[in-house]
């Protein structure tokens, strides 16, 4: 399992970025992979990471 981030800028300190979770993404028994998006990035912007056990911050 994966995990679907966006990537925003703070609006009170542009030069912050936070990463923001919006989804899931499981890999296929054919090697595809399906995304499932609790909310759009604005940005069309979407990084997929590997699932980890430290806490992720929203």
């Amino acid at each position: 399992m994966k995990t679907v981030f966006t990537i925003v800028e703070g609006r009170k300190e542009p030069d912050k970025k936070f990463w923001v979770r919006i989804g899931r993404a499981f890999e296929n028994q054919d090697g595809s992979t399906t995304v499932y998006l609790d909310a759009l990035p604005v940005n069309g912007l979407l990084q997929i990471r590997e699932e980890n056990n430290r806490r992720q911050e929203s």
